[in-house]
């Protein structure tokens, strides 16, 4: 997995991997989602959930009701999932997130994982990559 070195990125996969051990495998996302942010905001990490991602075309703001699970620290998007395994068109999704919001990174958390470390997948916006060689964040 490749990630931007980062300890805000590391403390939340170990607040993810505290709520996997806790409730384990095989819930929906909706109850790893509030466990979640209780571990966030026990760490007092700045986070907003359920974040609307603005779509443009040419000069019209389209209503599409994409949402963000959470945006952590304005760059770090993170979205739960509790599938069999993540497919392309889930890294396709927070591709598309990372560039409408601007985000430097995104993780994908596959809690259905029997080890979340299993289900988790880093996706690095293109100009993050760019930026990090030259030492800009």
């Amino acid at each position: 997995m490749s990630l931007i070195a980062d300890p805000l990125v590391e403390t939340v996969i170990g607040c993810a991997i505290a709520v996997h051990r806790e409730l384990g495998p095989g819930l929906l996302e909706t109850a790893y989602s509030p466990c979640l942010a209780l571990e966030l905001t026990e760490k007092r990490i700045n986070y907003r959930t359920e974040v609307s991602v603005p779509v443009h075309y040419k000069t019209v703001l389209v209503d599409a009701a994409y949402r963000v699970d959470f945006l952590i620290e304005g760059w770090l998007v993170v979205e739960l999932k509790s599938v069999e395994r993540i497919i392309p068109v889930h890294v396709a999704q927070v591709v598309t997130y990372l560039r409408l919001l601007k985000a430097r990174q995104g993780l994908i958390m596959n809690f259905n994982a029997a080890r979340l470390k299993d289900g988790l997948k880093s996706v690095i916006a293109r100009d993050a990559i760019v930026d990090s060689d030259s030492g800009d964040r």
